[in-house]
């Protein structure tokens, strides 16, 4: 799929509005993907999930300590579609 995300808003109870480079947009509960221990411990303490912010590089949300999401799991998400899979021609 690869689409970037370009534009988030933090929402209440762990959740973020995405827009796509496409026009797709949709919100998602960030808490039903992750469990917050490890990378992701921090952004339990809402004020920190709040400083979400889009990673022009990688196309996807990235809080400051290095947390991320890959941006064709949530595409999916907003668009009730499947992740789209490829099979790599081998020689």
């Amino acid at each position: 799929m690869l689409k970037d995300i370009v534009a988030v808003k933090p929402l209440a109870d762990y959740q973020l509005w995405l827009r796509f480079e496409d026009g797709a947009e949709g919100v998602v509960n960030i808490s039903q993907l992750i469990q917050f221990s490890g990378i992701f411990a921090p952004l339990q303490d809402l004020a920190t999930f709040a400083q979400v912010q889009i990673h022009p590089e990688l196309g996807t949300i990235v809080w400051q300590n290095g947390a991320d999401l890959d941006p064709d799991v949530l595409y999916a998400i907003v668009t009730k579609s499947p992740i789209s899979t490829y099979s790599r021609a081998t020689t």
